[in-house]
């Protein structure tokens, strides 16, 4: 049996779709949907009742806490996790994950196809033991196992990466984490804010778990690639933009005949 759980904030518009596309396409594949949501002053509530989905809040978010709470509220072993601002689309989505669940009881959890990476990395058979990073778990579309779970909670204090860094806790026990071809699509646009925020977690968690320091050198050519780019595409923005006026200046000009 699966579990949903779906992280959200103030994202209406796109937990609406999910939902919409769970109940319209998945309801027989599913046992529950559980939206946890951080304190929403959306109609995310609204929405979720509408879907016959449970709400739950919780108040202080992290992202290793909010996996755990989480896990808490599924019911079932399997369960399987998503941003409310990400959807599944192949048809048999959910039956390819409980059948890897089925066959195997060694199970910690799968990664789902969302990109270019997954599928190169899924068809090349790039094994989670060997990169936990490419290979482990995602927390917007992956699944994991809730007995594994209950060993082996998520760490509640970590920046970011909650998801691989239990992924390569696990392995480390002797569990595994594979690929299953369930395909999901991960639709976001982030404002500067949101994604500078992203990056300095992204920083941290990078040193914490993959132990990549940064030197005072590298940070400040990264500064400078960082111009260098910004400025350059300015000019080419500009370039092309000049460009396409004169062309429609010219098409203006000399419109060609119209066909019958």
């Amino acid at each position: 049996m699966i579990s949903i759980v779906i992280r959200n904030k103030n994202q209406e518009v796109a937990l609406e779709f999910l939902l919409k596309n769970l109940r319209e396409r998945y309801n027989d594949d599913i046992a529950e949907i559980v939206v946890i949501d951080n304190l929403s002053t959306d109609r995310s509530e609204e929405i979720t009742n509408k879907y016959n989905a449970r709400f739950e809040t919780i108040e202080k978010f992290s992202y290793g806490g909010s996996a755990n709470f989480a896990a808490q509220k599924a019911t079932h072993d399997i369960v399987v996790i998503f941003s409310a601002h990400s959807y599944p689309v192949s048809h048999d989505f959910f039956q390819l994950i409980q059948k890897k669940f089925d066959e195997n009881d060694n199970l910690a959890g799968l990664r789902c196809l969302h990109n270019s990476n997954d599928y190169k990395n899924y068809i090349n058979q790039v094994k989670a033991k060997d990169d936990p990073n490419k290979s482990g778990l995602i927390f917007s579309g992956s699944a994991f196992n809730k007995k594994v779970w209950r060993e082996h909670p998520f760490k509640a204090d970590v920046a970011t990466f909650e998801d691989k860094e239990w992924s390569k806790r696990v392995l480390e026990k002797g569990y595994e984490i594979d690929f299953v071809p369930s395909i999901f699509n991960y639709q976001i646009k982030r404002s500067k804010a949101q994604l500078f925020f992203r990056f300095k977690n992204d920083v941290i968690g990078n040193y914490q778990l993959w132990h990549e320091d940064i030197a005072f050198l590298s940070a400040s050519k990264g500064l400078i690639m960082n111009f260098y780019r910004a400025i350059k595409n300015m000019f080419v923005d500009l370039f092309y933009a000049v460009k396409r006026y004169i062309y429609v200046i010219s098409f203006i000009i000399n419109k060609p005949e119209k066909f019958n």
